[in-house]
């Protein structure tokens, strides 16, 4: 039997960005770009929404002023990447992204049950590629989260970079983002 080489076609986020503005994808679908390759995301059941609006709270709560916290929303992470990760936390202010999307959150945040092992490893990776110095994990499977810092080239991960520091939060726990060393935000007020 012959075997057939599949091909992939790998798509530029500029070319994502012209299929969501001609409305090539129908409104509610969820579809992320992820180096190069649509994917489809996560749904959503009532106990992610519920922790990604507590997370939502939480975190406008702690940044304030000059910080925007955007829920479910792009990032142009590079020029093949652009996920919406659950919560992002961005400096400046909801106009200074008129013009594009934010490139460099300061704090990504995925909600994950189902999801758990890819937002860990795939999503994990394309975050630590693009810098991102803060990510965390609001694990519904073990009620935790789970905070990961300090990105490093790693060629066995799937972009090549990973964090190397990795960190398990219990309910009790208190966590404070990096950009902002003085907020406390109790992982309680994260999960549902």
């Amino acid at each position: 039997m012959a075997q057939v080489d599949v091909r992939l076609r790998r798509w530029t986020r500029a070319e994502y960005e012209r299929l969501v503005e001609c409305g090539f994808f129908r409104p509610g679908d969820r579809v992320e770009l992820m180096g190069g390759q649509l994917v489809v995301a996560e749904p959503q059941n009532s106990p992610h929404v519920c922790a990604v609006g507590l997370t939502d709270d939480a975190l406008r709560g702690a940044f304030g002023r000059g910080w925007v916290v955007r829920v479910q929303a792009p990032v142009a992470l590079d020029d093949e990447s652009e996920p919406e990760p659950d919560v992002a936390v961005v400096p400046g202010a909801r106009r200074d992204y008129l013009e594009g999307h934010p490139q460099r959150p300061v704090l990504a945040v995925e909600v994950a049950e189902s999801s758990l092992a890819s937002d860990r490893t795939i999503k994990g990776s394309l975050y630590a590629r693009a810098g991102i110095s803060d990510y965390w994990i609001l694990n519904l499977v073990d009620r935790v989260v789970e905070v990961y810092r300090d990105p490093s080239p790693d060629a066995a991960a799937p972009y090549g970079w990973a964090y190397r520091i990795a960190e398990i939060h219990q309910s009790g726990a208190v966590i404070s983002p990096l950009a902002l060393p003085s907020a406390r935000i109790a992982v309680a007020d994260l999960l549902p």
